[in-house]
């Protein structure tokens, strides 16, 4: 079983989409300080990522309005 579960991510955040989303970024953002600090992982930064998440760590602003979004970042 996983921990945290699949619904407790999705209290978190309302899409399963999103969710995936934001791991990948978050996991890569991990892996990218750690190799400029050059420092060995403890954990696998996808891990880490839905830890933070799981706990709170990690806040997921939406625009509300198109004009928040830009496409081109």
């Amino acid at each position: 079983m996983l921990y945290p579960s699949l619904s407790d991510l999705l209290n978190q955040v309302d899409s399963r989409y999103l969710l995936v989303n934001i791991i990948a970024r978050r996991a890569r953002d991990i892996s990218v300080k750690a190799i400029e600090r050059e420092e060995t992982f403890d954990y696998k930064p996808v891990s880490r990522a839905i830890e933070e998440i799981a706990d709170g760590e990690l806040r997921i602003t939406i625009p509300e309005n198109d004009e928040d979004f830009d496409e081109n970042d």
